[in-house]
C-alpha cells in the first residue's frame, strides 16, 4: 500500500519539506550535504526527513558512516506526487537558490583529493623542520607570479599589497580609512616600493580605471562591503579582458561579537552565495574551497574562490 496522499499534501505544504523533496528527486544526499544546500540547521532537516520518512516519501541507506537520502523508488505515487511538485516550484523562491547550491554540492562531491590535501595542509608546519614554513612557501610562490597589475581592495594596512608588490609590475591598494593610507603610503616609501600606490576610496565605488588591472584581490575585505554584489561588480569594471578575481572571506557563521570587534557587516558568506557574486557580475570558471579552518574557538573557516572574465562577456 502506498502513502496517504492527503498526508503527503500536508507534509508538502511546508516549504522546507517540499524543498528537500525537489532536491532528493533526482539525487541522493546526505543530511549535512541538505544542511549545505538549505542553510538550514540539522535538527530541523532531520525531523523533516523522519516525517518524510514515515510517510513513506522517502527512503535512506547507509554509506560509509553516511545515511544517503532519496525520493522512494518504488512507489510511483512520489514521482508523480515529485512531479506535481516540480510544475508548482516557481511558487518556491528559494528554488533558484537551492538548484545551484546543489551543483555545488555535486561538485564537491566528485572531488575526492580535497578532503587529503585538506589534511596534508593540516600537517605542514606542525612538526619542526629545518628550513619548512608556510612563509617560506608563500615567498617562494611570489617569485612565481608573473608580472602583473593588481588591485588588492579594502588593504588594510597594507601587508598583503607589500609582498605582492615585491614582484608585481603595479600594486594599486584601496581602503576607506585615512589612517590605513596613510600608514601603508609611508612603509612604501620606507621599504623603497615604488610600485605600490596607496590610494583612498571604497570597494563599491574604486578610484581605478575601468579595464586597468590584471588581478583583483579582496582579502578578507569584503565582509565589510554594505553592497557586496555592488564591489564585486567594481572588480569586474576595473580588470581587462583576461583579468581575473581572488576573494579571501569567512564561510558564513554566528560569531556576531566580530560585528563590534571587527566592524564586520556580514558573518562571512556561504560558499555558494560568492560563487552567485561573482556569476552575477560576469565571471567563469568559478572555484571554491575552504582553505583554513581555524582550532580554536570560533572555529572560523576560511573561503577561497576564484573566477575569471569571460571572455563573451
Amino acid at each position: 500500500m502506498g502513502p496517504s496522499i492527503l498526508n503527503c499534501f500536508r507534509l508538502l505544504a511546508d516549504p522546507l519539506r517540499a524543498r528537500i523533496i525537489l532536491l532528493l528527486t533526482n539525487e541522493e544526499l546526505t543530511v549535512a550535504e541538505l544542511q549545505q544546500i538549505l542553510n538550514s540547521g540539522q535538527s530541523r532537516i532531520s525531523m523533516s526527513l523522519g516525517q518524510l520518512k514515515r510517510a513513506g516519501l522517502v527512503e535512506d541507506r547507509r554509506d560509509g558512516k553516511h545515511s544517503l537520502y532519496r525520493i522512494h523508488p518504488d512507489l510511483p505515487a512520489n514521482r508523480e506526487l515529485a512531479g506535481l511538485l516540480e510544475q508548482s516550484s516557481r511558487e518556491i523562491p528559494e528554488r533558484a537558490a537551492d538548484e545551484s547550491a546543489l551543483e555545488l554540492v555535486l561538485r564537491k562531491r566528485k572531488d575526492r583529493m580535497r578532503s587529503y590535501f585538506d589534511e596534508l595542509a593540516g600537517k605542514f608546519g606542525r612538526d619542526y623542520v629545518p628550513g619548512r614554513s608556510w612563509k617560506a612557501l608563500a615567498e617562494a610562490l611570489l617569485k612565481l607570479l608573473p608580472p602583473m597589475v593588481v588591485a588588492d581592495l579594502g588593504a588594510g594596512e597594507g601587508t598583503l599589497a607589500q609582498l605582492l608588490a615585491q614582484r608585481a609590475e603595479k600594486v594599486i591598494a584601496v581602503d576607506n580609512s585615512e589612517k590605513m593610507v596613510a600608514f601603508g603610503r609611508e612603509l612604501a616609501e620606507r621599504h623603497g616600493l615604488a610600485n605600490l600606490d596607496y590610494r583612498m576610496g571604497d570597494l563599491e565605488s574604486l578610484p581605478i580605471d575601468t579595464g586597468s588591472v590584471d588581478l583583483a584581490i579582496f582579502s578578507q575585505s569584503l565582509h565589510h562591503a554594505p553592497h557586496p554584489q555592488q564591489a564585486v561588480n567594481e572588480a569586474r569594471r576595473i580588470l581587462r579582458p583576461t583579468g581575473r578575481i581572488v576573494i579571501l572571506d569567512l564561510l558564513r557563521h554566528n560569531f556576531e561579537e566580530a560585528r563590534e570587534m571587527y566592524a564586520d557587516l556580514w558573518l562571512g558568506f556561504p560558499e555558494v552565495e560568492l560563487e552567485g557574486l561573482l556569476k552575477n557580475a560576469g565571471f567563469v570558471d568559478i572555484e571554491s574551497s575552504i582553505v583554513y579552518k581555524e582550532d580554536q574557538a570560533p572555529h572560523l573557516k576560511t573561503l577561497l574562490v576564484v573566477g575569471r572574465i569571460s571572455l563573451k562577456g
